[in-house]
């Protein structure tokens, strides 16, 4: 079900890899039982198959809001300024997001890297 253009099965499959994964970090919990049923109740989702899903969501709402922007600057009657300034809008919330997204994950990785083994 996608909802604002943010797929929310697929958040659902990463949300429960990150508990299986959290359950074979645990040492005191049988990590085989967790990781098991957590595989059966969850597709598989491939990370840069829904990061390039949501990144193709986020291309496709600054292309509509661009074209709405076009039809309302050559003067076509079936567009109103409010869908062109709320287009925009969400193309520009979700673009902000993205962005934040890519610096979280930058910074993540860059940690990572500092860690000592």
């Amino acid at each position: 079900m996608k909802v604002g253009g943010i797929d929310s099965s697929a958040i659902d499959a990463m949300v429960k890899q990150l508990k299986a994964a959290a359950a074979r970090a645990q040492p005191d919990v049988n990590p085989l039982a967790g990781v098991a049923q957590t595989e059966k109740s969850a597709t598989r989702v491939d990370f840069s198959q829904a990061l390039k899903a949501s990144l193709d969501n986020v291309a496709s709402a600054q292309n509509s809001a661009d074209k709405l922007g076009q039809k309302f600057s050559t003067g076509d009657d079936s567009v109103n300024l409010s869908d062109v300034m709320i287009s925009m809008q969400k193309a520009s919330i979700s673009f902000q997001a993205t962005v934040q997204v890519r610096n979280k994950l930058v910074s993540s990785y860059q940690e990572i890297m500092n860690m000592q083994v």
